[in-house]
């Protein structure tokens, strides 16, 4: 009885914060579209998706303890959001306009740093977290600067979820302005072992619960 709880269980948990996560950051490539406030905006949104892949992912890898269920994770939230995507292309916006977040190759780091170390968990969250912290902004930055003239194509597409007093008036300026990659890395690096941490907890917890 006890497999057969946990096996639902386990299945049940990686849809419900799969898709949770998925719906948390569903805006998180949408910089673009706050366009004088873009890298501030991306400085955030890259510590919103650092927190729900690694939180997510640590939990899915460790309840499972197989290197590579990482990656399967950012696959499953990936496809997701390709999915949530589409209601942007729907609406008339160009092709090359919609930015989805990149997080395989991170979710790729978390797995490696898992698999090299031998299963040690506090390596998992030491390495893995400041190596998925560190690579996300990187990679959603190239990302998003194959963007197609953005500046033009987000004033002749105006967000329609956008209402007018969230609209910028003037460019904002100041250290996120500089470097929204060397920002939204070092507070990453900072932040995404705290948040592995919590995914290993996580599951303890869940463990705790199924077998009482």
């Amino acid at each position: 009885v006890m497999v057969w709880l946990r096996r639902c269980t386990h299945y049940l948990f990686i849809v419900v914060v799969a898709v949770n996560s998925t719906l948390l950051t569903i805006n998180a490539g949408d910089y673009i579209f706050y366009t004088d406030w873009a890298w501030t905006s991306f400085t955030v949104f890259s510590i919103s998706q650092t927190l729900m892949l690694c939180v997510g992912a640590t939990y899915y890898l460790t309840f499972t303890g197989v290197p590579g269920t990482a990656t399967y994770y950012g696959l499953i939230m990936t496809v997701y959001t390709w999915v949530a995507k589409g209601a942007w292309f729907a609406l008339g916006y160009p092709y090359d306009f919609i930015v989805t977040p990149i997080w395989l190759p991170s979710a790729m780091l978390l797995d490696l740093a898992y698999w090299a170390t031998k299963r040690n968990k506090h390596s998992l969250i030491l390495f893995g977290g400041v190596l998925v912290g560190m690579s996300l902004p990187l990679f959603n930055m190239v990302n998003l600067i194959t963007v197609a003239d953005p500046l033009e194509t987000a004033f002749k597409y105006p967000r329609p979820t956008l209402p007018p007093y969230m609209t910028p008036i003037e460019p904002q300026v100041g250290k996120f302005y500089n470097s929204p990659v060397a920002l939204g890395a070092g507070a990453g690096a900072v932040l995404s072992v705290t948040f592995t941490a919590l995914g290993c907890k996580l599951n303890t917890w869940t463990y705790r619960w199924m077998a009482a």
